[in-house]
Parts: C-alpha cells; structure tokens; sequence
C-alpha cells in the first residue's frame, strides 16, 4: 500500500502510555522554533522599530526556523515519530509548510508597513547579496509548495519530485540563512550567531544522516526478491527475503520504505504497508496495487533480484492496542493489505477474539487478498464482510458502500463494540464516512486508527 498526503481526519494525539512522550516531543519543536524569538528579544533590534517592525523581524527568525525544523520532521527517527506514527509526522510536515509560507511572507509585508522606505531594496538591480537571498529563498519556498501540492496535476513522476523537492528545501533554507547572516543586525549579537550555527550544524548532521549515513547502512543489509506473484484487482505481492542478515523486526501493520533497482543512495524508495506477519524467517510480504510508474512495473522485477528496506516505521498495529476486547478492520482496495498482516499474526497467535473484517472493494474478481482472507475465517474467530459495489448477479453479501448501517449490521452490540479497536484504511471518502458512522455507533475517538493512503 502506497500512502497520501491528506489526511482523512482531524489528527489526534496520542494517549495513554504515548501521552507522555507525545508531550515531550512536541514540547521540543515549539522550543526549537520559539528559541530565535527568544534570543531575539534579548538582542538589539534597530532603533525606532516599533512593534510592527519588531513583529516583523520575529516573523522572520520564526520562518527561518520552521524551514529548518522541517528537515527534522522528515528525517523518520523512530523514537520521536513512535508517539504519532510517521504517517501523522508526515501529514503535520506537509500543513505545516502553508504555515511558514504565510509567517515568511508576513516577514517583509510587515517590516515595509512599517517604513515604506524598505521597499526601496526590494530593487533587485540595486539590492544587496542579502536581500537577494531573502527574495530567492522565498521564491524557492513558494515553487517548492506549489510544486508539491500541484505534483499529481502536473504529473511529475514521483522520484523527480522526490529529488527537486529536497533541491529546493535546501536552497531556500541555505538562501535563508545568507539573508539572516548579511542583516547585521541579525548576526551582530554572539548570541545569535551562536544560535544560529548551531541550527545550521544541526540541520548539516541530518542531512549527512539521511542522504549518506542510513543509506551506508542500508546498504550493508541486503534484500533478495524471492517471488511476485499477481493478485486480483492490478495489484502485486512482493516476498522479500533477507540476505546475510536476520531481517528486521516489526509489529503487524507497519510499513516500510522499499527500494529496487537502485542503490539506497539513489532517493528511489517507496512507502508500502507489509503484508506478512512477523516470523522468524525473516521474510517482508508486501501487497501492492499498480497505481504509478513504478507499480506498474512490479511485474517486471524478477526472483533474486537485490531490494533495500528501511523499516519499520508506522503506528498502524494492533500489537499497540493489546488490551482491546475485540478488532474490526475496515480497508478499502489494497488497504486490506496492513490489515492482512495483522490478521496473520493473530492467527499464527492463536487469538481467541472476535473480529471482524470488512473488504470494500468495486467487484469481487478485484478484491486483493480475498481467497486468504476467507481462509483465515477457519483459523480465528472472524466474521469476513465483502462489501461489493458491482456486485455479481445473485450476490447476498452487502452492496454499495460501507454505510453506517452495514457498520451496525455487523459489529458487536453497543455495549460491547466500546472495547474494540477499529482500524481503517483506504480511501480518502471512505475513510472519512467510516470514522463517522463508527463514532455514531459509539466507538470512542481514542479507539478509531486510520492509516493514510499514500504520503506524496
């Protein structure tokens, strides 16, 4: 499964036992983006700016901030991403980024309402190397918004926008930095330049982490195609087995980013949801519909073939909920797929508990995993649900779309369903109405996990 960049829901926080480092984590990016304010308010700021100026300037120092912050957020370190889950990580980097555009260009609006002569620089043929640099970084900001969001419109193949996206990150927060270090007043405190060398050290050792370092490491842990085998409803699934080393280890319904045909180094990998159950073997299944250049070409990749994982990241897993009474998984499509692998490791556990499984999908002979699932049937205590929106003549399962009423026909009564776990995956729509229609039939918030569709 591929993910998406929007979410279907209002994202929640965790709770629980995750409360607390949920807390911590989110307590360390504010300080990260409010400590250039805070040395910036202990620095002097040119004389006569009034509060519009100084607010102005704060823009700026808080935009430079957010911009590098950024990188952190994408750099999937597992223990801060853990509390959330990295898809939700993902969502907030990709919001966040109309946030700083607006707090960025909030910075020269609000500087030249203040003193209309700041406007006089704004000549690119009289303006100096610094203001060049503020108005090149926030033009590589704004392309690289516009690019993003604009990505699937213009059909800009995923791996180019991959590598134009970090091209553009880099260039506006390196520009961004050259704009704050020739403003004296903003690099004359030591402080500040303090501050700001060690942002800028931190934002170097990410980057050298991410581009170099893990894929070093990724590299010395091979994978080897074992199988690819066509599934209905254009979809594959991918065996995956590791060579010289043991694997890795995961919890049933997490994802991984998965590489073929190029080395680690090559920004070619994609997010897919494993499909297997963890076991000793070490083996990653993982069950892909073709919906882009590259999965479509799955069926071209053969047996022996070398791949690369980096995983597992997600917090899309019932292992996360063991004290649930009860599962219902809701997929729709290939969202099936984490579901599977969930669904696989409660039966080599020998689960007792009921559960349920509804599969939507828009005809029977394109329900991925469909014959596997019914054979689980025998193996747990579950109740599979097809829900078929061309449905075959004669058919007497559910029809049309996952309803609140299909929902209530199915899951436990009400005074049970309370202690479920829901999981959901699958279209944006779907998801939505399902969270909805569960909400309704009393399934509280903090029991109902959606997994996003795709990531970019």
């Amino acid at each position: 499964m591929a993910f998406s960049p929007s979410r279907p829901t209002k994202p929640r926080l965790p709770t629980g036992s995750g409360t607390a480092r949920a807390a911590f984590w989110i307590g360390l990016y504010l300080c990260a983006v409010v400590a250039p304010l805070g040395v910036l308010l202990s620095s002097t700021t040119p004389a006569g700016g009034g509060f519009v100026w100084e607010a102005g300037i704060g823009f700026g120092f808080a935009g430079l901030a957010m911009m590098a912050v950024q990188f952190l957020l994408t750099a999937r370190f597992r223990r801060a991403a853990a509390p959330f889950g990295i898809d939700l990580i993902y969502y907030f980097h990709r919001f966040l980024a109309y946030g700083i555009v607006l707090v960025v260009l909030l910075h020269p609006v609000l500087l030249a309402w203040e003193n209309p002569a700041v406007l006089a620089s704004c000549n690119l043929r009289e303006a100096s190397w610094s203001m060049l640099s503020g108005f090149g970084s926030a033009l590589l900001l704004l392309a690289m918004v516009l690019v993003s969001a604009g990505r699937k419109l213009i059909r800009l193949p995923y791996e180019a926008w991959r590598i134009s996206h970090l091209a553009l990150a880099i260039g506006a927060v390196g520009l961004g930095f050259a704009h704050m270090a020739g403003i004296a007043h903003a690099s004359a405190s030591p402080i500040v330049r303090t501050l700001w060398t060690g942002i800028g050290c931190s934002l170097a050792t990410v980057v050298l982490w991410v581009r170099f370092l893990r894929p070093l490491l990724l590299l010395r842990r091979p994978w080897r195609v074992e199988s690819v085998r066509r599934e209905p409803g254009s979809a594959w699934t991918m065996t995956l087995a590791p060579d010289g080393h043991p694997g890795i280890s995961f919890q049933p319904g997490q994802f991984a980013w998965v590489t073929l045909r190029h080395s680690p180094f090559a920004m070619r990998e994609h997010p897919f949801s494993i499909a297997s159950a963890p076991g000793a073997d070490g083996r990653l299944a993982f069950t892909i519909k073709e919906l882009g250049d590259f999965t479509r070409r799955l069926g071209e990749i053969g047996e022996g073939e070398r791949a690369y994982v980096d995983g597992p990241y997600g917090a899309f897993s019932c292992d996360r909920h063991p004290d649930a009474a009860g599962y219902a998984f809701i997929a729709g499509g290939i969202g099936v797929s984490p579901m599977a692998g969930m669904l696989r490791a409660l039966a080599e556990r020998g689960d007792k508990r009921p559960l349920l499984l509804v599969s939507a999908n828009a005809a029977l002979d394109r329900m991925p995993l469909r014959e596997e699932m019914a054979v689980l049937v025998g193996t747990l205590d579950l109740r599979f649900v097809p829900v078929l929106e061309n449905p075959p003549e004669g058919w007497q399962g559910e029809s049309g779309y996952v309803t609140e009423e299909v929902l209530a026909r199915h899951l436990p009564p009400a005074e049970e369903r309370r202690d479920w776990h829901c999981f959901l995956c699958g279209p944006l729509p779907m998801t939505r109405s399902v969270e909805i229609s569960l909400r309704r039939l009393g399934i509280p918030p903090d029991r109902i996990h959606v997994e996003l569709f795709d990531m970019a």
